[in-house]
């Protein structure tokens, strides 16, 4: 940390340059190499006629969108529908300020860190300008002043504080590791082990909440296009449609970097070239991580289908959330007593590994005996079911498993059976009259 905050005014500059020019190349770079692996993964060729290997495809399709017209709907909110994509591309350009991505080096005789600066409380710095990107979506489905932009802003508040509550719970254990909140130093800790071997759980926990933070598939419920129409920003065009769209990508750089400085030992090499540990190696190391990261992104983007919006949510509050802080009260404990008794990495390991098992069966014991209530529901068996008011929100919402409708008073007064039968009257032969059966409308409406 006494490196920090030394450097010279064109050192900062520079560094700042380096990021900003840094994010926006993987920009067009992660374009690229998205469309190519699942071009691959469907037996597709993918982009290859503009540029070599198709490279400078990305940058078409950027000066394309800046070219096209600027559409503004009429029932929009004009400052807001202008300032909010601003508000989400511009936080996504801050998070790399605190991430190293080398020890130190000199550059021009002036020795400092591969990294733009760092604090005493660097991941809270990043959770903090992480949530204030999502202000962006939210007001820009809330100012474009049409039903599907708003439901994907609504979307995207109620995902965000789902899973940004799984992200930070699974910070906690490195912290209590490493013993510090700063970037640099938490990389530092991981000397010996990282802790994605370490903390296992913590990992996984993280891989997936950072999966729903960026609102990837197939986590992608805020822009749903099958169900949404595109979602927040339906009604954006050109240059802001192409700063969310800069957004997007830019997080996805974001959360892979934290990852890797987190859980992955950072820039440190892994083996064999764990000698290989100084000076302009450590980009080097911390590229490899990302760009691997940034593969598992494209690869369950091609792969897995988007899920029901009930499921993502069971996911994060019912799953992610109960199981970091059963964890975290494991690894405090572990962390006490092996500061006052001394316990070797192998018993630690072996503890770990067992609370992993048994959380890991847990969650597959209740998804059973939930899928086994669902088919009991579906094959006829007695459920027990619950009445439940549709309109006590203010607006109806439809039944969830076990529950059900409660049925009119009137429509009883009709003679319909409480499984929902209509109740219009008919013959004894079982043909119904079309006159009668327009008298008992009537009479319904009535």
């Amino acid at each position: 940390m006494e490196l920090f905050g030394r450097d010279v005014w064109w050192m900062v500059l520079l560094k700042a340059v380096v990021v900003f020019v840094f994010l926006v190349v993987m920009t067009l770079f992660t374009i690229w190499f998205e469309r190519r692996v699942v071009g691959r993964m469907q037996h597709r060729i993918g982009p290859n006629r503009v540029g070599p290997f198709g490279l400078l495809q990305s940058l078409a399709d950027g000066v394309k969108l800046a070219l096209k017209e600027d559409i503004v709907p009429v029932a929009a909110d004009k400052i807001v529908f202008f300032l909010a994509p601003i508000l989400s591309v511009v936080p996504a350009f801050m998070v790399l300020a605190v991430i190293p991505f080398g020890g130190e080096v000199s550059i021009f005789g002036h020795h400092t860190m591969l990294q733009l600066t760092d604090l005493p409380v660097g991941v809270l710095y990043v959770l903090a300008v992480a949530s204030v990107g999502v202000y962006g979506i939210v007001l820009a489905g809330w100012s474009s002043g049409s039903t599907y932009p708003l439901l994907g802003a609504l979307r995207s508040s109620a995902q965000v504080i789902s899973y940004e509550v799984a992200m930070g719970l699974s910070f906690v254990a490195v912290f209590l590791y490493s013993g510090s909140l700063s970037t640099s130093q938490i990389v530092g800790a991981q000397k010996s082990i990282w802790f994605a071997v370490a903390l296992p759980i913590s990992f996984l926990v993280y891989l997936v909440a950072m999966v729903g933070e960026t609102n990837r598939a197939p986590f992608d419920l805020p822009e749903a296009e099958s169900e949404l129409v595109g979602g927040f920003h339906t009604e954006y065009s050109s240059l802001k449609f192409a700063l969310f769209f800069l957004a997007e990508y830019i997080n996805m750089v974001n959360v892979s970097a934290l990852a890797t400085t987190m859980f992955l030992g950072g820039y440190r090499p892994f083996w064999p070239f764990s000698q290989l540990d100084t000076g302009w190696w450590g980009p080097l190391w911390f590229m490899i991580k990302l760009m691997a990261l940034l593969f598992v992104f494209v690869w369950l983007r091609g792969t897995l289908p988007r899920l029901r919006y009930d499921q993502f949510m069971k996911l994060g509050w019912k799953l992610l959330i109960p199981v970091s802080l059963v964890w975290i009260a494991f690894v405090a404990v572990i962390r006490t007593v092996n500061s006052q008794y001394g316990l070797s990495r192998s018993t630690i390991v072996a503890g770990g590994l067992s609370i992993a098992g048994l959380l890991i069966i847990a969650s597959f014991v209740a998804e059973a005996t939930a899928r086994r209530k669902e088919r009991a529901a579906e094959g006829g068996e007695v459920v027990e079911e619950t009445e439940f008011d549709p309109f006590a929100g203010g607006h109806p919402v439809p039944p969830m498993p076990g529950q059900r409708l409660p049925v009119p008073v009137g429509v009883l007064a009709l003679g319909a059976a409480p499984d929902g039968a209509t109740g219009l009257s008919s013959p004894p032969g079982g043909d119904t009259d079309p006159d009668d059966v327009r008298a008992d409308q009537e009479d319904t409406r009535a």
